[in-house]
């Protein structure tokens, strides 16, 4: 019988497809799948972040989650080992006696209620108990996390100028195959362990991350376990540059992409002429430190998301074309010229106006 990351390890390549692209159509990160496979469970921020993301990684993989969850149970019970004094110690008559005393309870038991029963009177039927009442949260920080069920609703602090409330309530309408929430612009629905950005003051501009980090499809008893951020908070690591964006220290601009009062998610997008080896490197996100490296070929096609910013190195700058996608725009970028070597970097700064600016950085090689 094979072991929970060995199921996990062989689908996927049964799959053929490497740990990069898993993480890319789970949106989960590419660490977490490795740990799944490897079984090891140390790094996970807790319980419910192992649930979830081993059931979404099962029904990717087409796996049997039921089995998946049983598997990663019995891993547990493994960890916990029973004492070596309690294996050494002499077996004791006292369970044989108790097992005999609990016969001759049980049977004298039985026949007292057999006599008892036909006098006993008849007792009305309890009411079915109460519904669930619905609970209204409120977020004060950056972000809230809580366990949700129908008819739940939190409040959401909005901060722009452009907006004439105070707080945005958001409701869960519906646990099933998907969670549905409900907000000013319309449902937000996702699967486990998805994420999706809402605009929350009709701006143009995402200022809320929700996420679906743990719960049962079709069991809305259960609940579901979601995460709200604000992306305002994506301000406090921008860095601060010059007005005229003349010059960042050991870079130089080349382009400012978008122009914005505040920050938010985009995607570079690649797609390669020519053979190249090209690398990236997600920018200030905790969780997608790790850098990437591959060799491309012509055709081959690259998407990577970010929140603020992208390290890119490419070994033929004219191998591959990029367009960064945001905002509901969608701009071509050119980083260097044919053969040419270039380092650079995509990312959201912040001039002294407090305006925040997506730019090329090409970085001294």
């Amino acid at each position: 019988m094979k072991s929970l990351g060995g199921k996990l390890k062989t689908a996927r390549e049964g799959k053929d497809v490497d740990l990069d692209q898993a993480s890319k159509d789970t949106k989960i990160s590419m660490r977490y799948l490795q740990a799944l496979e490897n079984e090891d469970f140390s790094g996970f921020p807790g319980e419910t972040y192992i649930t979830g993301f081993l059931r979404n990684y099962g029904s990717y993989l087409a796996l049997d989650v039921k089995e998946l969850l049983s598997l990663y149970r019995a891993l547990k019970l493994q960890e916990q080992p029973i004492p070596v004094e309690q294996l050494l110690r002499p077996p004791s008559l006292l369970p044989k006696i108790a097992v005999i005393a609990a016969i001759v309870l049980a049977t004298t038991g039985i026949c007292i209620g057999i006599f008892s029963l036909a006098a006993r009177p008849k007792v009305p039927k309890a009411d079915a108990p109460a519904p669930k009442v619905p609970v209204a949260y409120t977020m004060s920080g950056d972000n809230f996390e809580h366990r949700f069920y129908k008819g739940d609703s939190i409040l959401i602090p909005v901060v722009s100028e452009s907006s004439a409330a105070d707080h945005i309530k958001l409701e869960l309408l519906h646990l099933g195959e998907a969670v549905t929430i409900h907000t000013p612009g319309g449902s937000v629905i996702l699967d486990l362990s998805q994420e999706a950005n809402v605009d929350l003051d009709n701006n143009g501009m995402n200022s809320l991350r929700i996420s679906a980090i743990d719960y049962a499809k079709n069991n809305a008893d259960m609940g579901v376990l979601l995460r709200f951020e604000l992306l305002s908070s994506l301000a406090a690591v921008v860095e601060t540059i010059p007005a005229e964006m003349t010059a960042i220290t050991g870079q130089s601009v080349s382009t400012v992409i978008f122009t914005s009062p505040n920050p938010y998610h985009f995607t570079l997008q690649s797609s390669f002429q020519g053979y190249c080896m090209f690398r990236w490197e997600i920018l200030m996100e905790r969780d997608r430190r790790e850098r990437n490296e591959r060799y491309f070929q012509r055709t081959d096609e690259l998407n990577i998301q970010a929140q603020n910013g992208i390290r890119i190195w490419v070994s033929n700058a004219q191998a591959a074309k990029f367009q960064v996608i945001g905002g509901g725009r969608t701009v071509p970028v050119e980083i260097g010229n044919a053969g040419e070597v270039v380092v650079a970097d995509i990312r959201w700064v912040r001039d002294e106006d407090n305006r925040f600016r997506l730019i090329v950085a090409r970085l001294e090689t």
